[in-house]
């Protein structure tokens, strides 16, 4: 009887867990959306900031974030997830998994396109930079494509390790990554260093939404990709 009542209470656990995350991506959503229009409407007021960690592009600095820049690219971004994706069912012998990442990454990071088309931020302005990036980025600055790509990337693949030590040391390797890669991209001076942390909280925000909708939703009623137990990744 007990373990019944454990069954029955599970659906209803998972789905106000569900509704719990659907709400704070909605709150966080419209939030950084006004929070974008906000810094929109201060104009330049971020630019000194800017101007002072584009300074810091050259050598190896400058290299590195010229890499990270070209290959966290939308083109490069779509190819690399569909890599990882085929080593991830080669490696796991599972589709159940390697689809749960590429879902995650992609519906996670394609939303901010809309974001950054709606609030249309300026980006920092390459001719006031010591270190201009070249093509000039035209689109807009707010939230950072390709700080929202990096950040669910590393989130997405810590996501593969087992709970215990891996995914710890996992987490924390993962964090200085994304880290590291924030300041990359805005030592790069294609965006103010809030563009960045918008994406970053976007991620943090959105990403267990979508895995949770695809795993516990969406996942189950695919039957070919269905075919093992139906148990959480």
């Amino acid at each position: 009887m007990e373990r019944m009542n454990i069954q029955a209470n599970k659906p209803h656990k998972q789905e106000t867990s569900t509704r719990k995350l659907l709400i704070t991506a909605i709150v966080v959503a419209v939030l950084l959306t006004i929070i974008g229009f906000v810094l929109k409407k201060l104009g330049t007021f971020e630019f000194p900031l800017s101007h002072a960690l584009n300074s810091l592009h050259h050598g190896a600095l400058g290299l590195l974030g010229n890499f990270l820049y070209k290959y966290a690219g939308p083109l490069y971004a779509v190819v690399g997830t569909v890599i990882i994706t085929a080593v991830i069912i080669l490696a796991r012998r599972d589709v159940r998994v390697a689809s749960t990442f590429a879902v995650t990454v992609a519906a996670t990071w394609l939303p901010t396109a809309v974001i950054k088309t709606i609030v249309h931020r300026p980006r920092p302005d390459v001719a006031l930079q010591l270190f201009p990036y070249h093509p000039a980025q035209l689109d807009g600055s707010y939230p950072s494509g390709h700080a929202a790509f990096i950040t669910v990337l590393v989130i997405a693949l810590i996501a593969l390790f087992a709970a215990g030590v891996a995914r710890k040391i996992a987490t924390i390797v993962g964090a200085i990554v994304i880290a590291v890669a924030a300041f990359l991209l805005t030592v790069d001076g294609v965006h103010y260093p809030t563009d960045v942390l918008a994406s970053i909280i976007w991620v943090l925000a959105v990403a267990p939404l979508v895995r949770a909708v695809w795993i516990r939703y969406l996942l189950p009623r695919i039957s070919f990709l269905n075919k093992g137990t139906s148990q959480e990744q």
